[in-house]
């Protein structure tokens, strides 16, 4: 299953409605039609789950008039098919407010929070308590310019007991390439594991650390969030993200100061 960014999620909801027009012209069981529901069906899906209403009341449209039709003896065939045009119609309008309304609720929301699949599990929830606690939560905490990443860490620990959260810190010691690597923290629940960065002047540096902890890290973990506090010198946030995020279950939050 493709791994989205938000950014990527709404161009790709934004394609949907702007082809639109385009399948309404075609018509009603053409190809185009058949292609974009298809394709329709398989992004929100990844994006919102199984289990989302968007991807439920769309799987649902018939497509066709579905109730009681009276029509004339003689013009039977041609009137049955203008009323599943219009119903067609119908339903490709509702489509279009339908994707809309999802790429307002994903404008609203994390990636991480939207989605809702068939066998999500409490864990989930978890995962999404943590994301939200450095994205939500952090800066308001943090009163003066740390300059040491303890600083940074010993704050967001205090999040995490406030918010009960289970927990390790600087657990486990991982060994890598003849060096040795520890997790600022992890929870064994979720197998995550959460490195805390001060980006304080050499952006460079901080990428190479980056890199080097996602190889040793994703041998004992299947997740990875690296929180990134920036002090202003990160000025292109999806670049710095773009390819650390091409690693599957890796996500980079940078905390502006």
């Amino acid at each position: 299953m493709k791994k989205w960014t938000k950014k990527a999620a709404i161009k790709a909801l934004e394609d949907l409605v702007s082809e639109i027009p385009s399948v309404k012209q075609k018509g009603r069981e053409s190809g185009l039609h058949t292609r974009w529901l298809s394709n329709a069906l398989r992004i929100i899906e990844e994006i919102f789950g199984y289990e989302s209403r968007y991807y439920k009341t769309l799987a649902n449209f018939s497509w066709s008039e579905t109730g009681y039709m009276i029509v004339s003896l003689y013009e039977r065939d041609t009137e049955i098919e203008n009323k599943h045009k219009i119903a067609f119609y119908r339903q490709m309008d509702q489509a279009s407010g339908l994707i809309n309304s999802a790429i307002d609720h994903l404008n609203k929301s994390e990636i991480a929070e939207v989605y809702e699949g068939k066998n999500t599990v409490p864990e989930a929830s978890d995962l999404i308590k943590i994301i939200n606690l450095a994205g939500n939560k952090l800066r308001r905490i943090i009163r003066t310019i740390p300059q040491k990443e303890k600083e940074l860490q010993d704050k967001y620990e205090d999040l995490l007991i406030a918010a009960d959260i289970e927990y390790n810190r600087e657990f486990p010691h991982i060994e890598y390439s003849t060096k040795q690597y520890i997790p600022d923290f992890s929870f064994s629940k979720i197998n995550l594991a959460v490195e805390i960065k001060l980006c304080k002047n050499n952006e460079k540096a901080l990428i190479e650390q980056i890199n080097d902890d996602i190889l040793a890290y994703k041998t004992k973990f299947n997740n990875l969030i690296f929180v990134v506090y920036d002090l202003g010198q990160i000025r292109d946030i999806e670049i710095f993200k773009k390819s650390f995020e091409a690693n599957d279950d890796v996500i980079i939050q940078i905390i502006k100061h």
